[in-house]
């Protein structure tokens, strides 16, 4: 009886990572760049970049986190036991199905009742002020050479959709799939769709977004740090470790992959804490907007 409820357990978590990707497939597609001047040539291939740690130094939503605690969102120090939180899941490098249970019950519930213009609006200052300068500048290089071959350029990120939207606008790529809130006309109501874009989840959007502009996934294109990515690498014809942790650096020397280090002893100590913060960093931010929610 107890395996049966497993079972039934991972056939739900499944069926919302799935729920996750078409959802990231279909908001990415409604805010994708437009086609100009430069209009992709080559349309059966495209690349995916994740964003934390691979095309950007730390992660998206920590420094999200750090601008609203600045404008008084919530504290420095819910935000402090967020990144302790999420050390912990990115050292221990497997997801634990309660953890990524208690993110999605969590993740933007911060935002519930607030306005997306709002976030949006948020977001754009926030990149100016946390992240414009965190870009790993080889990430951007590879992610330039293949806007350059003609092909389109997507991010595939847990951060919210419209923040990772916000990184690929101002990095001039095609768009980006991101975790999708549910909002109704222009209000959160602090519901996910589906489930955070994470793991398997983003597997799921590129498979979806694929089949909506005519890819062919074996002339795609990956690129990741995190081992929980291990499904997106897996579905294209190429997979390229960028600042692999331990465990992608193992499977990519296994199968085979390229891997990109731009990383440095210096920077690795100047980046610090937000460093080794990756995939399901939706829940801690928006848990520690939560903490302060409660105190007020």
């Amino acid at each position: 009886m107890v395996r049966r409820r497993v079972v039934e357990s991972s056939a739900e978590r499944e069926r919302l990572a799935e729920l996750a990707g078409e959802a990231s497939a279909d908001a990415a597609l409604a805010s994708a760049r437009a086609p100009g001047a430069d209009a992709p040539t080559d349309l059966t291939a495209a690349a995916f970049f994740d964003v934390d740690n691979t095309m950007m130094m730390g992660a998206s939503i920590f420094h999200f986190a750090r601008g609203l605690a600045a404008r008084k969102y919530f504290r420095n120090s819910d935000l402090a036991g967020f990144a302790w939180q999420q050390i912990k899941f990115r050292v221990g490098g497997r997801e634990d199905p309660q953890s990524v249970q208690a993110s999605r019950e969590q993740a933007l519930s911060f935002v519930a009742g607030r306005s997306v213009a709002e976030l949006v609006s948020l977001g754009e200052e926030i990149f100016d002020e946390l992240m414009a300068d965190k870009i790993w500048t080889g990430t951007q290089a590879l992610a330039q050479m293949h806007l350059d071959a003609g092909q389109r350029v997507w991010l595939v990120t847990a951060t919210p959709v419209e923040l990772a939207q916000i990184i690929a606008r101002r990095l001039g790529l095609t768009g980006a799939l991101g975790t999708v809130s549910e909002s109704e006309e222009g209000i959160y109501t602090g519901k996910l769709v589906g489930d955070l874009l994470h793991g398997r989840a983003k597997a799921h959007a590129v498979r979806s977004l694929a089949a909506k502009e005519g890819l062919d996934l074996r002339r795609c294109t990956a690129y990741s740090d995190s081992v929980n990515d291990v499904p997106m690498l897996s579905v294209v014809g190429t997979a390229v470790a960028v600042n692999p942790d331990s465990g992608l650096r193992d499977t990519a020397r296994k199968r085979g992959w390229e891997i990109r280090d731009f990383r440095t002893a210096r920077k690795a100590v100047k980046i610090g804490v937000p460093s080794v913060l990756g995939a399901g960093l939706v829940a801690g931010a928006i848990a520690a907007g939560v903490a302060y929610r409660r105190r007020g």
